[in-house]
């Protein structure tokens, strides 16, 4: 398979600027140079209910790639992994059997201990989710809350070494703690000052260009 930019044209990206899991898609397509045409979804006005996107997604979350030919493509590292083998360069899912396989256990840890909790939180405690997270279980949030800040200690231990998550190169993993980290903020969760290694981290990958996405 190869980018074909005339179906590239065609296809339709449905997403949302304030969300996530949207962003993680972004900054994947950014570091790619992949331009696919949007339409942005305002899920505050309750956009991603309605039956015309629910027939795109009838788990009504963000993104959905439509391609050319009709197919639905939702989740957002399913899309990612979609482009992926359009474009292969650069190798955010890594290159070589060893690589592929970190880049994988690390995005699935970043997925599952801290965009995961991060998410409950936000969720469940912040009063703009009222409307959306029905029931808010604010207990929830607060049994989350530790959870993120253990995961926190690993990460930091694991860039002590490491100028990115899984070594000397990008990949998305780093997306995926890039965005959460980004996301503890409307979360009302910091990192903690003594964790200088993501700090320093956080601070190289936000200043990459695709971090506008």
């Amino acid at each position: 398979m190869t980018l074909d930019q005339a179906a590239l044209a065609k296809m339709k990206l449905y997403d949302t600027k304030t969300a996530p899991n949207p962003r993680r898609t972004r900054i994947f397509l950014a570091e790619k140079g992949i331009n696919v045409p949007t339409v942005q979804v305002d899920m505050m006005k309750f956009e991603h209910k309605t039956p015309e996107y629910t027939a795109i997604n009838p788990l009504q979350r963000m993104p959905a790639l439509v391609l050319d030919d009709g197919t639905i493509i939702t989740e957002s590292l399913a899309i990612c992994r979609y482009f992926d083998v359009l474009q292969p360069e650069p190798a955010l899912f890594g290159a070589g059997a060893k690589n592929v396989a970190l880049v994988e256990m690390w995005s699935r840890r970043c997925e599952n201990n801290l965009f995961a909790t991060v998410a409950a939180v936000f969720r469940h405690l912040h009063p703009a989710m009222k409307e959306l997270e029905v029931p808010q279980v604010p207990a929830w949030a607060e049994v989350n809350k530790p959870r993120a800040m253990e995961f926190l200690k690993i990460l930091d231990r694991q860039l002590a070494d490491h100028e990115f998550i899984v070594g000397d190169f990008y990949s998305v993993a780093d997306i995926t703690a890039q965005c959460t980290i980004d996301f503890m903020r409307p979360a009302r969760l910091a990192v903690p000052d003594d964790h200088v290694n993501v700090k320093r981290w956080h601070a190289a990958v936000s200043a990459r260009p695709s971090a506008k996405a």
